[in-house]
């Protein structure tokens, strides 16, 4: 399973190339230790992870019905196989996802993608580990995590995808940490 979320998200940088250099996330730690993703150069020697620049509107809200929301942390334990799995909502239809520093892009399994709804903008080609495989790339009207609401954010929808990744078109809307076995998501001020 890990190996098919890294091919498929190694698949996605490669077709969509031509696009990833546009912005880059670093991962750095800070003083503390702790792992943050940020837009600027780390001060020290960091890894750089390319991303997929932004051209689409998304925007992200706060659910103002929660007390203290504009100020909440979505805290994850690492699970399985160290992975970060998160519950959110497409269009309200529930799921759950890998958070996927790795993915370019939000990823969804094609049947997920189309019970929400979600219709194919454009068709493109993608290395698997099944070989090439035909995609789509679509726009999910809202995405929710948490408190947080994101909407208009670009997805692929994948055929052969069985876990949906949360890629990092939209972590990097957020504040990143990560620390003995914890994800801490938060809102960027």
């Amino acid at each position: 399973m890990k190996q098919t979320i890294l091919r498929l998200a190694a698949a996605i940088l490669i077709s969509m190339h031509a696009c990833a250099w546009a912005g880059t996330i670093f991962k750095c730690k800070n003083s503390a230790g702790v792992t943050q993703y940020q837009e600027k150069p780390c001060e020290k020697e960091a890894q750089a992870i390319s991303s997929w620049a932004d051209t689409s509107s998304t925007k992200l809200e706060v659910d103002e019905d929660s007390p203290g929301a504009e100020n909440q942390t979505l805290v994850l334990a690492q699970g399985q196989g160290g992975h970060y799995y998160i519950d959110g909502s497409v269009n309200d239809n529930f799921l759950n996802f890998v958070v996927d520093t790795g993915a370019t892009i939000v990823a969804l399994p094609l049947s997920f993608a189309s019970s929400a709804g979600l219709k194919c903008k454009q068709k493109v080609m993608m290395m698997t580990a099944n070989g090439q495989a035909q995609g789509c790339i679509t726009t999910i009207d809202r995405l929710k995590i948490g408190n947080f609401t994101l909407r208009y954010v670009d997805a692929v929808m994948q055929p052969n995808l069985s876990q949906p990744l949360l890629g990092m078109n939209v972590l990097k809307q957020f504040r990143v940490e990560q620390d003995n076995g914890q994800m801490r998501l938060s809102r960027k001020y």
